[in-house]
């Protein structure tokens, strides 16, 4: 499979790249996209939710009531989970929810993310791209307006209806601090390395810019 190399004023360079069949034109499994996705998500909850048990709750523990023969529920002293104010029964506790993964299930879910990404024709090829001389937010919204990839909500004037900014995503051979700062003000760019990048991240993206050294970082990292 071979795309075309574009510079960052969107023009055809005229040059061609091709890609790995085994990591961009595999079928996608659905199913360790789901996991890798669920695994992501799941690591990255605190699991610091907590409510009072009875034993916690600040209270006399005198019983209020005769066990029986009072026509109600039988209830305890004043923490009892039937009353207002009492514990709540069954709370949420702290816990841990981050799971394991095997590194290959990890490994076929993103080379299925970008095999699909390519499928919906999502992925675009750039020529290795210099850092910024400073940090300036509009000349990478110019870049990506190159590719008509808009940065901001959009209101069609004949339906009135809203339309969101696409999400893109940049995916550099190695850090570029000035690029990094220009996409920061940006909600619906975002930035990275191929060491930082994952099967949430890839999916998320509506329109992934991906350099041709990056390309290689991939392409070495994802190899079997």
């Amino acid at each position: 499979m071979e795309l075309s190399v574009y510079n960052i004023n969107g023009k055809d360079t005229g040059r061609k790249v091709s890609l790995s069949d085994s990591i961009f034109g595999i079928e996608p499994n659905e199913h360790v996209m789901y996991l890798d996705v669920k695994q992501y998500l799941a690591n990255k909850r605190q699991g610091t939710h907590k409510s009072k048990e009875r034993s916690e709750i600040s209270g006399s523990t005198r019983k209020l009531g005769r066990q029986k023969g009072g026509g109600g529920a039988r209830r305890g002293d004043i923490n009892s989970p039937v009353l207002v104010g009492g514990a709540r029964v069954f709370g949420p506790t702290p816990r841990d929810y981050s799971f394991k993964l095997n590194k290959k299930t990890k490994q076929l879910a993103r080379k299925s993310a970008l095999s699909a990404k390519i499928k919906d024709n999502a992925i675009i090829i750039l020529e290795d791209i210099a850092d910024y001389a400073e940090p300036k937010t509009k000349d990478f919204v110019a870049m990506l307006k190159n590719f008509n990839i808009e940065t901001k909500d959009i209101k069609d004037k004949d339906t009135k209806k809203t339309i969101k900014a696409k999400k893109s995503l940049l995916i550099l051979s190695e850090p570029k601090k000035n690029v990094y700062l220009s996409a920061h003000n940006i909600q619906s760019a975002k930035v990275l390395i191929p060491s930082e990048l994952n099967t949430y991240k890839i999916l998320d993206a509506s329109q992934i810019l991906l350099t041709e050294g990056a390309l290689a970082n991939i392409e070495n990292n994802l190899k079997d």
